[in-house]
């Protein structure tokens, strides 16, 4: 397979008064792992249905590769989506699911069972060709119908929380597998998710969106260290949103040193909760002059220490751990 750039140019999509997608100006070089990050209700879904041709928009251009396809049918832009859904055909086997739109351009039998095994072993599931989809497992659906959208050779594949209605176990296994057929496959992946945990472990390129808009793309480290605003940096979580006299800062939870009462700190706070979470504890505390702030502790700082609930400490920082904000 070959891949090929996509450019969104003032991209828009409203219904009626509402705007979905409000003029977003995005470039996804070739072979890159694009995923669109953002809450509920922020556009991502609504884009991505746009690149694919299943929505019309109502301004601006879509660019893949040299060609512009805002007015083509999803059938000649070159794209594939897979579904949240799956929406895999109960009534026939995995080979059969993966081969039926082969199928449906007249592409004769022998043909398209050969290349709906070849993207069945792609995705390592040639043994189970026979079953149906009541046969198989999520994770095993989830394959048949990656293998499907794959089989039309697409120069961009579209995702839209493929993952999400896996357990967690499973959705790090494929999302590996995710990672692996991009890279080899050599085309970019257009990847819709609300987690940043799978944007980070998944992205070359993430674009966060907010109220229809991009709040801020780039790549993973540079979205999470260096967020240029507070929706950012709460968004990506791990940071600390600090309202000073020059303007909003923000600070990684896992940079935060407590102290105890009457030592040095920029700003009190009162332990509200501590959390276990295996590889260190989160504290959360209630300042006065601020809203929640989070500090990270491993189990041996903890343990020196230990904090309850009510407690009252000193927060602190170093200056280089200061993050400055866009107001």
């Amino acid at each position: 397979m070959s891949g090929s750039s996509l450019e969104l140019a003032a991209l828009t999509k409203a219904y009626g008064s509402t705007v979905a997608v409000d003029a977003i100006d995005l470039k996804v070089p070739a072979n890159t792992y694009c995923c669109l990050l953002g809450p509920s209700g922020c556009g991502k879904t609504s884009t991505l249905r746009l690149v694919a041709g299943h929505e019309t928009a109502t301004a601006g251009d879509i660019i893949i590769g040299p060609t512009n396809v805002t007015e083509l049918p999803p059938a000649q832009r070159g794209t594939a989506m897979m579904f949240q859904s799956y929406a895999l055909f109960p009534h026939l086997t995995s080979a059969d699911n993966v081969a039926f739109s082969l199928k449906v351009r007249g592409v004769p039998k022998a043909e398209r069972r050969a290349s709906a095994m070849d993207m069945l072993g792609l995705v390592h599931m040639e043994p189970y060709a026979e079953r149906l989809p009541a046969q198989l497992s999520g994770g095993q659906q989830q394959r048949v119908a990656l293998a499907r959208a794959l089989i039309t050779r697409p120069q961009i594949l579209l995702l839209d929380e493929p993952l999400s209605a896996l357990d967690p176990f499973l959705r790090i296994k494929v999302r590996a597998e995710l990672k692996r057929l991009q890279k080899e496959l050599g085309i970019s992946f257009l990847h819709v998710t609300h987690s940043q945990d799978e944007a980070m472990a998944l992205a070359d390129l993430v674009v966060l969106m907010n109220g229809g808009r991009i709040e801020q793309a780039g790549t993973p480290r540079e979205v999470f260290n260096a967020p240029r605003t507070a929706f950012v940096a709460q968004f990506m979580g791990g940071h600390n949103v600090i309202a000073t006299g020059s303007g909003p800062i923000a600070v990684r939870a896992d940079r935060v040193k407590l102290r105890r009462a009457g030592e040095p700190g920029r700003l009190s706070g009162t332990v509200r909760g501590i959390e276990y979470q295996g590889t260190h504890l989160q504290v959360t505390l209630a300042s006065p002059d601020q809203s929640d702030l989070t500090a990270l502790m491993n189990e041996a700082e903890f343990d020196a220490v230990p904090l309850k609930p009510g407690e009252t400490l000193a927060v602190d920082w170093s200056e280089q751990d200061i993050h400055r904000l866009n107001a």
